[in-house]
Order: structure tokens, then C-alpha cells, then sequence
């Protein structure tokens, strides 16, 4: 899981990674054996059993900077990627992080550019706002509205959702569900996890190679777990 790939001298919430760091990240991966893909590309390897060595990498909040320097490097390697983004605040900036620096958000052309070249693009619903606690209707809107804007951009298909903040209830899940969605990422593991609330690990800025070992391992061992919890509450009486 990142947001941005820049150059920042102030960086509170610790979204943002610079160009230098990203490159070094992608370059282990590779060095590892791995290749980056979209999620959707991810799903669809898992479905045939052919997810193997791959790695799905994800940039929320839909920053122009994902255009700028992301994509470069990744294509370096011929890795692909989905970028989650704001349906309604596309060629804006992100006034939610009250805090954090200004950051410039992907223009409905670039969206629409990156599409055309293969990059997944992906709904982070509307005004990033976080979806539990919100009455039904309002969830109908944040994910079938924003879908629907997307597609107008990409003139193709939408099929993954990221929850704003990574949160994510019950009722969210089934919303995105209901309006048509393949999948949908969230942040932590949870009696959730699944489908549609997929687990991510987050990257940052301070990761070196032994630091995203650890995740690496630490996140399948959460895994691990989880799929134990699960398989416990189908067999029970």
C-alpha cells in the first residue's frame, strides 16, 4: 500500500515515499523474484492458481505524482499497479489531510490516460470520506456513483474499490459488493478479510530491503491467522 512518490520536506501522516526510496523498493522486489501487478491483474492469478511470485501494488488517493514518478519506475520493470481515486476530486487537491502538504490529484485526462495504457484505476469513492457509520443510501452513492463517474472517464469497466483511510464495516462491504464491484481493499486484517476487504501492507519512506522482509513476513503470518479464524467459525456447531 502507498499514496505518493515525491520529494516533501514535511510529511506527518508518513504517506509519502520519496522517488529515490520507491525506486530502491521496486528494484528488491525484482532482485526477490517478484513482479508488481494491479490488484486486478493479482485476483484474476489467483483465481487460476498462477498468483505465484506476484505482488499487488496499490496507490491510494489518486496523487498526480503516481503519473510523474511511479509509473516510470515500474514500467522499468514491467511491473503494472492500480491507483485508487477520488471520483469527484480528480484535477484537485487533497483539502482532507488537514495537516499534510498539498498535493495535486490526478486530472480526469490523466486518469483517462493512464487507463488507455493499462494502469488499473480504481474507486476511492467521493470526497474521501469514511464509509462506516454512513446511512445506506449515502453508501449506495459512494460506491455506485463514484463507479459510474469513473467509467465515464475510462470508458471501460471499474472493478475495484479501496476504502477511504482503510476503513471499513459491514455494511460498506456489502455496498460495494451490491454495486458491482470484483473486489475491494482495506488496510488491517479483520473478521472481514476477505474478497471484499482485502489486507494490505503499508510502505513508507524508512523501508529498506530488511524492513520489507519483516513485512513481508509478518503480513503472511497475519494471514496465516486470519484463515484460521475463519475456518474455526465455519465449523463451529
Amino acid at each position: 500500500m502507498y499514496h505518493s512518490v515525491a520529494v516533501e520536506k514535511e510529511d506527518p501522516y508518513r504517506l509519502t515515499v520519496s522517488p529515490d526510496r520507491f525506486a530502491e523498493q521496486i528494484a528488491w522486489l525484482h532482485r526477490s523474484g517478484r513482479r508488481g501487478v494491479s490488484v486486478r491483474e493479482l485476483m484474476r492469478a489467483r483465481a487460476l492458481g498462477r498468483d505465484a511470485g506476484l505482488v499487488g501494488l496499490t496507490f491510494d488517493d489518486g496523487y498526480a505524482d503516481f503519473a510523474r514518478y511511479a509509473v516510470p519506475i515500474l514500467q522499468a520493470y514491467g511491473f503494472t499497479a492500480t491507483a485508487y481515486v477520488v471520483a469527484d476530486l480528480l484535477g484537485r487537491d487533497n483539502d482532507w489531510d488537514t495537516e499534510g502538504p498539498r498535493k495535486q490529484l490526478l486530472t480526469v485526462q490523466e486518469v483517462t490516460e493512464l487507463a488507455a495504457a493499462g494502469w488499473e484505476i480504481g474507486s476511492h469513492g467521493l470526497g474521501h470520506r469514511a464509509l462506516p457509520g454512513l446511512p445506506p443510501e449515502a453508501l449506495a452513492v459512494q460506491a455506485r456513483e463514484s463507479r459510474r463517474l469513473l467509467e465515464e472517464a475510462v470508458g471501460g469497466r471499474v472493478t475495484g474499490f479501496c476504502y477511504p483511510y482503510g476503513a471499513v464495516d459491514l455494511a460498506a462491504a456489502l455496498a460495494v459488493r451490491d454495486a458491482g464491484y470484483d473486489h475491494a481493499c482495506a488496510i488491517a486484517h479483520s473478521p472481514l478479510t476477505g474478497r471484499f476487504a482485502l489486507p494490505r501492507c503499508y510502505v513508507g519512506d524508512r523501508d529498506g530491503a530488511w524492513r520489507l522482509r519483516a513485512k513481508r513476513g509478518r503480513h503472511r503470518l497475519r494471514d496465516t491467522l486470519t484463515e484460521l479464524r475463519h475456518t474455526r467459525r465455519e465449523h463451529r456447531p
